[in-house]
Parts: structure tokens; sequence; C-alpha cells
């Protein structure tokens, strides 16, 4: 069963582990999935929803490789927020929905140069799942 295939038809707490290894030509992405409510050829991922500089991605769902349930976040009022990790392939076209300020002129929210840089950390990936 395809990506859209779980998205469509399962919660997303219900998705359920490839039985593969993860793949050498991706790049893992750890957040909280959606798919996309226009275009169902897409996935929007909330990245690190609950962290200090989460945002907000979209993806093809033809560049999902490989997905892999991790750890239940939880909120402070006790709330489990379910990630997934998906590994996307690489060269792929991904995009941010960057927050800003509606003035003249537009005011982009400071934090995204925080964010691009934790962003860029590598992703500790652990082979043995």
């Amino acid at each position: 069963m395809g990506v859209s295939s779980y998205l469509e038809s399962l919660p997303v707490h219900k998705l359920v582990k490839y039985s593969e290894s993860p793949p050498k030509n991706g790049i893992p992405f750890i957040g909280y999935p959606q798919q996309h409510p226009v275009e169902k050829d897409k996935l929007i991922l909330v990245y690190d929803p609950l962290g200090a500089n989460p945002a907000v991605m979209e993806f093809k769902l033809e560049d999902v490789l490989f997905i892999e349930e991790v750890h239940s976040a939880v909120t402070e009022s006790g709330e489990g927020v379910p990630l997934i990790k998906f590994w996307i392939r690489k060269g792929a076209h991904g995009v941010i929905l960057e927050p800003f300020e509606v003035d003249e002129p537009i005011k982009y929210i400071q934090k995204n140069r925080e964010f691009r840089e934790a962003f860029l950390k590598p992703v500790p990936v652990n082979p043995a799942g």
C-alpha cells in the first residue's frame, strides 16, 4: 500500500511501518503529517510541531520513499501528537511556508534564520530502527 493510500484511509496514528530498510537516496524529516486539503498527491508535514522552530512543509507523495513511525510527542495539556519519519528522495522539491508580518514592506519573522540553522544540522539516523 502506498503513502497516499495510508493518508487517505487511515488516521495518522495508525500508519504502518514499512518493512524495508531506509533508502540510501533519501533524507529523513520527522513531524506530524496531514494529507494536503486540496491536492491529494501532496503531503503537509508539520516539522518539529512542539519545538522552538516549528515549520509547515509540503512534499509530493511520489517523493516519499519510506515512512517510519517514531515516538509520540506530548503537549503541555497531555495530548499526544504522533510523529512520523518520512524519507524524502534526494533532489526532490519541497515547500516551507514562511511566517511574515503583513506590513508595507512585508516583514519576515527573524526566527526564520534560526530555523534554517537548526534545520541544516544533520538528523541522527539509527540504522537499527
